[in-house]
């Protein structure tokens, strides 16, 4: 892609982002419509007409005041190194827009940038509401990386009382195995205003089956679940009364309160195909281990799940099969007795088996970042003497790795202390990591944005340039690069640009 092509990019995204005439679809198509507005039946009151003309009389809006949760996050500016005025000069409708649309990152360190992004405090937008479009956007990214943790703790830091607020954080409930505390909250505020299957849900989660069969028996009669809803609730409340039937047909929409109850009947759906985020009701213990595991390898993928679960997956049982997850589970097996025996000729004979399994995984980061400081400092030989040098540099401490008297590649070594120019490039993409490290100036475009109090909206940007850049287009490597050392973010510059070199993501 060349520049012209760039620039046309950078333009396509600046039309979609002004693009407001009407406000944009979700990221997340899957969230359950577990809450929606209450169901009020008309009252007839017995009053004489109060107007004896069919025109439209004159009617004034006034908007509800109240804070919008835009604001919140996790993260302090202190913490992130970003200004509170991260947000607040770009409009919250082109904001959304760009959140909405940012693919999921290639690389780690661009994925847990994302993140960061997603939970940093930051003051609103221009043009932010008590709704806090912003702020849904936030969590529906956070959801669709499968960063669920980190979704919940933000909805329950916003305090999860309004219906668009407490549909996300219900999902996330389902999601883990949390449902009992969200049923709570729903019977205590019933201004969230559940749906009848959500009720039902949590009634009979309660304990309270009786009145679950009357709000659905009821609810039938009035016609306010669907013919599917009442198949699947009753199913749900008496299982027994089907015993022998047909299973149910496979849902067209699977939402979390549908996976459940799905799942209590006996005719669970397996997550491979679903969004990212059903991953981790994969991940508790009435899971069957090699489902687990496959969800593991899923979410630390995505850079979903730390590297600590992982191993502690990994480790938790011998491999009762072989093939597939299980010879990598194995060979993981193997190098980690290996390492905790501190034997260099079993982590030498064990190492490169494992850095194999993991780069088949694409989980090679959370993988260095659980070993890489226990191997720099051991005797290892062969192959594995170089896998130990490229585990420290993809982890945090790749300068002093760099630094270190080890066998190191040196363009490698020298991108790691920030001066790639002395490390003799080789590839095209190697020229284009040195240009942005000596001098090449940032895209305009998103220098006028930073300087105009548009840093956020710049960073999301420059996320999609490198995006392409991962893809083999070497000027947006340098471009994205550029922007990002010339608003202070070095380490993110010198982690991602590792990782472009050492990870295989182009493909």
């Amino acid at each position: 892609m060349g520049r012209l092509e760039r620039s046309l990019a950078l333009g396509l995204l600046a039309s979609a982002a002004n693009a407001q005439d009407s406000p944009p679809l979700s990221a997340i198509d899957w969230l359950s419509e577990s809450v929606s507005a209450p169901i009020v039946a008309p009252v007839e009151i017995d009053e004489p007409p109060v107007t004896d003309s069919a025109a439209s009389p004159d009617v004034t809006v006034t908007a509800l005041d109240g804070p919008s949760p835009d604001p919140v996050g996790l993260l302090s500016s202190t913490t992130t190194g970003l200004p509170r005025n991260l947000w607040s000069g770009s409009n919250e409708a082109t904001l959304v827009t760009l959140v909405n649309a940012e693919a999921m990152p290639s690389l780690p360190a661009m994925q847990e940038f994302l993140v960061v992004l997603m939970l940093a405090e930051a003051d609103p937008p221009l043009g932010a509401g008590p709704e806090g479009a912003l702020f849904l956007a936030r969590v529906d990214k956070l959801l669709d990386m499968g960063a669920l943790q980190q979704a919940q703790a933000l909805l329950e830091e916003a305090e999860p009382d309004t219906p668009q607020l407490f549909r996300r954080w219900f999902d996330v409930a389902l999601l883990t195995g949390t449902e009992n505390a969200a049923c709570n909250v729903m019977q205590d505020r019933p201004a969230v205003a559940p749906t009848y299957p959500a009720r039902i849900f949590c009634l009979a989660r309660s304990g309270d089956w009786t009145a679950a069969a009357l709000t659905l028996n009821t609810r039938r009669v009035l016609g306010d679940v669907t013919d599917d809803e009442e198949a699947l609730l009753s199913r749900f409340l008496d299982p027994d009364l089907y015993e022998g039937e047909s299973a149910l047909p496979p849902p067209s929409r699977v939402s979390p309160l549908i996976f459940r109850m799905r799942e209590a009947i006996g005719q669970g759906l397996t997550t491979q195909n679903l969004p990212l985020a059903f991953a981790h009701a994969d991940l508790r213990d009435t899971t069957g281990l090699k489902a687990r595991l496959e969800a593991a390898e899923r979410l630390a993928r995505a850079g979903a799940l730390p590297g600590a679960t992982l191993q502690e997956l990994f480790t938790t049982r011998t491999p009762s099969a072989s093939g597939g997850v299980w010879d990598r589970v194995e060979a993981f097996q193997r190098f980690d007795v290996a390492v905790a025996a501190r034997d260099p000729d079993a982590i030498s004979d064990t190492l490169p088996n494992v850095w194999a399994a993991m780069k088949t995984s694409r989980a090679e980061v959370p993988f260095a970042q659980l070993y890489a400081n226990q191997l720099q400092d051991l005797p290892l030989v062969g192959p594995a003497a170089e896998i130990a040098v490229m585990l420290g540099l993809l982890s945090a401490d790749y300068e002093a790795v760099a630094n270190a008297p080890a066998a190191i590649d040196p363009f490698l070594a020298a991108l790691a202390k920030g001066q790639p120019q002395e490390g003799a490039p080789q590839s095209e993409i190697e020229n284009a990591i040195v240009a942005a490290f000596t001098g090449a100036p940032p895209p305009q475009t998103l220098a006028t944005m930073a300087q105009s109090g548009k840093l956020g909206e710049a960073l999301l940007r420059a996320i999609a340039i490198f995006n392409v850049g991962v893809a083999g287009d070497a000027p947006s490597v340098t471009d994205a690069l550029a922007f990002f050392r010339s608003v202070g973010l070095e380490d993110l510059s010198r982690r991602a640009a590792l990782q472009l070199l050492i990870l295989e993501r182009a493909s």
